[in-house]
């Protein structure tokens, strides 16, 4: 992480979005400290997930992919299904799944149910890589470790109802 700041620059650039448009409602800059704030926690978390990761040789995302493989009926799961549950393009799927093949992580299989589809099947050592992956998140709760079981669960349901209000998922 650099040098801290000596202040808060969300907290400053709502104080001059205020100045600058003196004629909004205060929802209008509580709205824009708040998602600023999100995604700067979210950039945070990224990299401090992606460091905890860095020692396995898999990324966030490719750690999403080998959890959902672990957490499924029989550690397989056809791509569009992968998409599907970690709510990502095809494109992407693609990606994730190459470099997790490529690090024998996962394999790829013919689905024996849809014969154009194709499967991604977790091997034995990207379930092992996923369980030292997880020790080392739960060690370190994720990197919310400043948070209390509260804040954490106000914080889930703060944001579970920004997910509802977007279509997310059916509540």
């Amino acid at each position: 992480m650099p040098t801290p700041l000596e202040f808060d620059p969300i907290d400053r650039a709502g104080d001059l979005w205020a100045e600058h448009w003196p004629d909004q409602p205060g929802e209008v800059y509580a709205s824009m400290r708040a998602v600023t704030s999100v995604m700067r926690a979210h950039q945070i978390l990224i990299a401090e997930l992606d460091g905890m990761l860095r020692p396995f040789g898999i990324t966030f995302s490719r750690y999403e992919a080998l959890v959902l493989l672990v957490h499924s009926q029989d550690g397989s799961l056809p791509l569009s299904k992968v998409g599907e549950r970690l709510q990502v393009h095809a494109t992407s799927v693609t990606n994730v799944i190459d470099r997790l093949e490529g690090a024998g992580l996962v394999r790829r299989e013919p689905n024996p149910r849809d014969g154009r589809g194709t499967l991604a099947v977790i091997t034995d050592e990207g379930r092992e890589i996923a369980d030292k992956a997880t020790e080392a998140f739960n060690a370190a709760r994720f990197g919310l470790a400043g948070l209390t079981l509260a804040d954490m669960t106000s914080l889930f349901d703060v944001l579970r109802r920004v997910r509802v209000d977007a279509g997310d998922f059916a509540d």
